[in-house]
């Protein structure tokens, strides 16, 4: 495919350099920013601004931020004469952002990388093996599908009306994961453990959750219905590292509801709202999280 993409950020960047890498050419980087004019240089193309007529090319990457899709389509839409189709990458935003692309010809999709894209030379790296989802009509859909293969991913089909849920639950794949790590790691430091020590079970349980199924992975107490165990670890957490208070019931009865055990109304008992407790946040950390 000969591929243009506007706005090569983290996400653009990294499709553009992964598609090279699959033997697809590149035949217009189009954006203002100085790492932009970097990736141009790396990938030996012309870096050209938005609004400068669009090269022949068989697929347009509009990956600008979701707010300025509908209006870079109208801005593009005139220029594009001799494209064939466009994608965004958006998991969220309906194809309808595009429009203006379709009514000027173009067949119109999205294409979105289910994968945490930091940079675009880490991103290239990690999209092989990755899942994309994949809205667009059928004979688009078909030729994205192949394209996304072409680059080592692995495609899934999502429907235009369920994108919204579809983010919402990578989200929760790939940031709230994140959030809970974040108050294990308080807890460990007020325990006076190094939380790198968790790492090795973390990677096993995320490994197990997926390979065994999310009920059958579960270890630990709750598993076992082990009441007294959750009672004291939960008096423990609430005199030693109080800021998590909160953040451990919740974990704790969800815990008790995926696993499904007989006793798990006493450990939703056991879970209620600690003593005085507020919604107020704990002490920032390095990181800037909330404890």
């Amino acid at each position: 495919m000969k591929i243009a993409v506007v706005g090569p950020g983290r996400a653009g960047g990294s499709l553009a350099v992964a598609a090279r890498t699959a033997g697809h050419e590149l035949v217009g980087l189009f954006g203002r920013h100085t790492r932009n004019q970097q990736l141009a240089d790396r990938l030996g193309v012309r870096l050209r601004l938005i609004g400068e007529p669009l090269p022949e090319s068989d697929l347009l990457v509009v990956a600008v931020r979701d707010d300025a899709l509908a209006e870079v389509a109208v801005t593009l839409s005139p220029l594009a004469g001799r494209v064939r189709g466009a994608i965004h990458l958006s998991g969220l935003t309906s194809v309808r952002a595009l429009d203006p692309l379709r009514d000027a010809g173009l067949a119109t999709g999205s294409f979105h990388p289910l994968q945490t894209l930091a940079g675009w030379n880490a991103g290239s790296r990690a999209l092989p093996g990755a899942y994309v989802g994949i809205t667009a009509a059928e004979d688009w859909a078909t030729e994205l599908e192949s394209f996304a293969r072409s680059m080592g991913c692995r495609p899934i089909r999502v429907a235009d009306d369920r994108k919204a849920l579809y983010h919402a639950a990578g989200g929760v794949a790939a940031n709230y994961v994140a959030a809970a790590l974040c108050v294990a790691e308080y807890m460990f430091r007020e325990a006076d453990v190094d939380p790198a020590a968790a790492r090795p079970m973390v990677e096993q349980a995320v490994a197990n959750a997926f390979d065994l199924g999310f009920r059958e992975s579960l270890t630990g107490p709750i598993s076992r219905g082990d009441l007294g165990t959750v009672r004291r670890q939960i008096e423990a957490v609430d005199r030693h590292a109080p800021a998590a208070s909160e953040a451990f019931r919740v974990l704790t009865r969800l815990t008790a509801q995926l696993a499904g055990k007989v006793e798990v109304e006493e450990i939703l008992r056991l879970a209620g709202r600690p003593p005085g407790a507020s919604p107020s946040r704990g002490p920032a950390t390095e990181g800037g999280g909330p404890f």
